[in-house]
């Protein structure tokens, strides 16, 4: 039987916290393997542009996030992230 740590490696998450916001709204947008919350307008369509870009990168590859080393999810965010 697993435990929960190797639970919670079987499905990779990314996460994104906005800091920035100033007009009092509450943002939150979730996906199959993100969630976003918080920060200004810009900053949160920023987030969510970039996993939509990451999640594209992904699927091209064939890969889901889970089966992706770390160095490789840091250049695929980088390069997301232009």
């Amino acid at each position: 039987m697993k435990n929960r740590m190797e639970n919670s490696r079987d499905k990779a998450m990314m996460l994104g916290v906005g800091l920035d916001s100033r007009d009092g709204h509450a943002r939150v947008t979730k996906g199959e393997n993100f969630y976003l919350a918080g920060g200004s307008e810009e900053t949160h369509d920023r987030m969510t542009e970039t996993v939509i870009k990451v999640n594209e990168k992904l699927q091209s590859k064939g890969k889901k996030l889970e089966e992706v080393a770390p160095d490789e999810f840091t250049d695929i965010l980088r390069e997301a992230s232009k």
